[in-house]
């Protein structure tokens, strides 16, 4: 059986739109006929079930943790053909409260899902178990909206992850202690950033090079931006291509970005799919968009899209 394409949408921040995005992507796929299934893992406020019209969904991942369930047999029909949902809806346990072997239970377990794509919905914040399914994924992907505080905290997200993704790397090698005493002591070898801290270790050794180099290949984060107002609002996305780059050097594909739509709260509020109940809305052509170009790792045409003058309607 192939194995389908995992796809984690987080960000840090809550509140930014990650479960519409995840929802609304799967459903973009299914439409086209992927065989997708949506995993809520904000387990401490899931909410993607809603976004179907599911009020109490009959399975949830307490029964995978708890009752030993088979994630397979845990899918619910989210009334969408080809795209089935696994809520995190499951009370008091959080993303925090599970353990090692837990995590790595579903991680396998979400390996073997028979699907086209897997969308995983990820909670708020930076712990180890987000930051490890973030990194579990062949799509990276983080939301954020065009506010100071979410743009702060999807940065630190992103660093965050691409850090932990570092010292997976160095462990395996044995060169886990190296890693942590530069940054601990960076200010003695002039390191004042993350790229700095890459740039030092390559220029250490040919042997580190060679292992970052060929573990770091094809390592990308794609950016969303989402409830856009403004023509500025877009390009938000690329200030923040150029601050990855300039501060980690790191390739970031900005995908596409979603405008502020008032029937998409109508919607969530009436738990219909928006992208089934608004087809001629904006926001369905900017979704299908961001969803082919994280397909394919392309970057959205943001200077043509403000040239054709797109925002034109709610300006």
């Amino acid at each position: 059986m192939k194995r389908g394409k995992i796809w984690a949408v987080g960000g840090g921040k809550g509140g930014t739109g990650k479960s519409f995005i995840t929802s609304s992507m799967g459903t973009a796929l299914a439409l086209k006929g992927s065989k997708t299934i949506l995993i809520d893992a904000d387990l401490g406020g899931a909410n993607l079930h809603t976004f179907f019209g599911l009020n109490r969904p009959r399975y949830s991942l307490s029964d995978f943790f708890d009752k030993k369930v088979p994630l397979q047999e845990i899918i619910l029909q989210s009334g969408i053909p080809n795209l089935g949902l696994i809520t995190g809806s499951i009370g008091s346990l959080d993303s925090e409260g599970i353990n090692h072997a837990q995590k790595q239970k579903l991680f396998r377990h979400i390996r073997t899902l028979d699907a086209d794509h897997i969308l995983i919905d990820l909670g708020a914040g930076t712990h180890n178990n987000t930051l490890d399914t973030f990194l579990l994924a062949d799509n990276m992907i983080v939301v954020t909206v065009p506010e100071i505080t979410a743009l702060e905290n999807m940065y630190h997200f992103i660093k965050s992850a691409y850090f932990r993704k570092m010292k997976f790397i160095f462990k395996t090698y044995n060169l886990n202690a190296t890693i942590q005493d530069l940054w601990k002591n960076r200010a003695s070898h002039n390191i004042s950033s993350l790229k700095d801290l890459i740039t030092h270790l390559k220029e250490s050794s040919d042997h580190i090079r060679n292992i970052f180099d060929s573990e770091m290949s094809g390592f990308a984060v794609h950016i969303i931006v989402n409830q856009v107002r403004t023509p500025r609002d877009i390009l938000v996305g690329l200030n923040l291509k150029s601050v990855c780059m300039n501060f980690m050097g790191l390739p970031v594909i900005y995908s596409g970005y979603s405008r502020q739509d008032d029937a998409v709260q109508k919607n969530i509020n009436s738990k219909e799919p928006f992208m089934i109940f608004n087809r001629l809305s904006p926001v369905v052509k900017e979704v299908k968009t961001m969803t082919e170009n994280i397909l394919t790792g392309t970057n959205i045409s943001v200077r043509k899209d403000l040239d054709d003058g797109c925002l034109s309607k709610i300006l």
